[in-house]
């Protein structure tokens, strides 16, 4: 499977293209090899309604598709659903082999494809940089598990840990690269959720400003929303949390951010319900009087019960240190 380690790799990189563009559907690319080996067509997933990845590669490469393979990152569907079947597709172009990193979760794919490419006469090698691509696409392989969004809970503090002042002031402890790295944070999720709490504090936007433009996530708030908050029109919700995650997958949203506060972020660790910390840490300390901790709420008895997460990404964000923690 090494052999192919290096073309899929190009297929990742084709993918992280649609990372905020494909959802619900999943950022997939794929990279079409003609019959002596050289690349002749890269796609990626298209916004929903738009073509598949394994689709826009074919286009791209044309009649040097026939004998060749194609990487893809996930497994081609078979089924009809905004557009016709990749397999379908595949097979049409009289390509010989097919390459996948991962079998698709998705019921409505979940080996199918493999087994329709396989029926029709294609080598197919799949599992291959299978955890490179299985990163990639967490989010999309928790919701088609699980049915709920993959929760990322963001958190920016003080290296004690402390979100907010003993005056409750809070704005701002990290710098501005470290909330422009946020907002590309925020455009990676397609529903941002607060508690009421924070909107009453803060009165924040919750849009996702890029140097390119501004893209406006669902916004959820816990509670209710003051009618001149800016954060409307949004998503009021409150009761149980894990209903509110099943019906924001309903949705179609795949990732959803956690932004706070305290113990709107404690609620959702305490109910085992975050997926992913990404942690910004100011070289900058409060002390204890009468400041928030950033899990303000959240108590641990004993240090037998000590939750602990794994650390995947450790880098410096401008004077701020960003730490990404998988639970």
């Amino acid at each position: 499977m090494t052999e192919w380690a290096g073309a899929m790799r190009l297929a990742l990189d084709a993918a992280q293209h649609a990372r905020r563009d494909a959802p619900p559907n999943p950022w997939v690319g794929a990279v079409v090899f003609d019959a002596a080996g050289d690349v002749a067509g890269v796609g990626a997933t298209r916004p929903p309604g738009g073509d598949h990845a394994e689709v826009v590669a074919l286009a791209a490469a044309g009649e040097r598709a026939r004998g060749g393979t194609i990487v893809v990152t996930l497994e081609p569907c078979d089924h009809v659903g905004r557009t016709g079947p990749c397999t379908e597709a595949i097979v049409a172009a009289g390509l010989r082999r097919v390459v996948v990193g991962l079998e698709d979760p998705d019921p409505r794919v979940a080996g199918r494809g493999l087994a329709r490419l396989r029926s029709a006469g294609l080598d197919v090698i799949e599992g291959v940089e299978a955890d490179a691509v299985a990163d990639q696409l967490a989010p999309y392989l928790v919701h088609r598990r699980t049915g709920r969004p993959y929760v990322v809970a963001k958190v920016a503090a003080t290296l004690d840990g402390v979100v907010a002042m003993a005056d409750g002031t809070s704005q701002w402890i990290t710098g501005a690269a470290a909330r422009a790295d946020a907002h590309e944070l925020r455009a990676d999720s397609q529903a941002i959720l607060v508690g009421a709490g924070t909107v009453r504090a803060d009165d924040p936007a919750l849009t996702a400003r890029l140097p390119g433009g501004v893209r406006e996530p669902l916004r959820v708030v816990l509670g209710r929303a003051p009618a001149e908050a800016r954060v409307r029109p949004c998503l009021e919700m409150s009761g149980p949390l894990e209903p509110i995650l099943e019906e924001l997958g309903r949705r179609g949203i795949v990732q959803l951010l956690v932004e706070g506060g305290p113990r709107t972020v404690s609620q959702f660790v305490a109910a085992g319900l975050v997926d992913r910390f990404v942690w910004y840490v100011a070289p900058a300390w409060a002390g204890g009087a009468g400041t928030r901790p950033a899990l303000d709420g959240l108590s641990t008895p004993t240090i037998g019960d000590l939750p602990r997460g794994r650390i995947v990404g450790v880098r410096s964000v401008g004077e701020d240190i960003r730490i990404d923690v998988e639970v």
